[in-house]
């Protein structure tokens, strides 16, 4: 016996939809954190101290750059509109945040590593390549907007919109010990 859940668009639009939704609407929460505090989030005055924590400077632009990034890709990548722009935005601020956070904590979030912001950018980008499907913004505007191409697309502006706000970063540099004089 065998069970098929299908809707018009078949199972891979369903498929898409809820992954969309889910990376998207997650993305969301996490800028929705930075730009209005929302969720427990610090808000742009509270994320802004924590990104100047991080060497960006100034940390109230970083944080809204972030968030901006976060909420707005994460809104377009749930309604599946302008998928690769949006792929691309997921993908700049993961690639910031695994890089000037994560990165020296390993692997495994529950370290505090670089598992869960590898994930979303990597579920972006297959979005950009697969696209939406059906149930979409772009669907709906009969935009056929995925493939590699767009894929190779949403990541090169996802990395060079990263490398330009990793480059713009001046973390503070490591305390110097110091050396007390012999006979002090």
């Amino acid at each position: 016996m065998e069970c098929v859940l299908s809707f018009d668009g078949g199972n891979m639009d369903l498929g898409l939809l809820v992954l969309r939704l889910a990376v998207g609407l997650t993305l969301a929460a996490h800028g929705t954190q930075k730009l209005f505090g929302w969720f427990g989030g610090g808000g742009i005055a509270g994320t802004g101290a924590g990104f100047e924590g991080l060497g960006f400077r100034p940390g109230k632009r970083a944080a809204f750059l972030a968030g901006l990034g976060e909420a707005g890709g994460g809104l377009l990548l749930a309604l599946g509109a302008a998928t690769p722009l949006a792929a691309a935005m997921a993908l700049g601020v993961m690639t910031v945040a695994i890089f000037s956070v994560h990165i020296k904590k390993g692997f495994f979030n529950h370290n505090g590593g670089y598992e869960f912001p590898l994930v979303l950018a990597s579920a972006a980008l297959c979005l950009a390549i697969a696209g939406p499907g059906s149930y979409s913004v772009d669907a709906f505007l009969g935009l056929e907007l995925h493939g590699p191409a767009w894929g190779i697309a949403a990541l090169t502006l996802g990395i060079a919109a990263a490398g330009l706000q990793l480059a713009s970063r001046h973390p503070a540099p490591a305390p110097q010990p110091t050396v007390q004089p012999k006979g002090a």
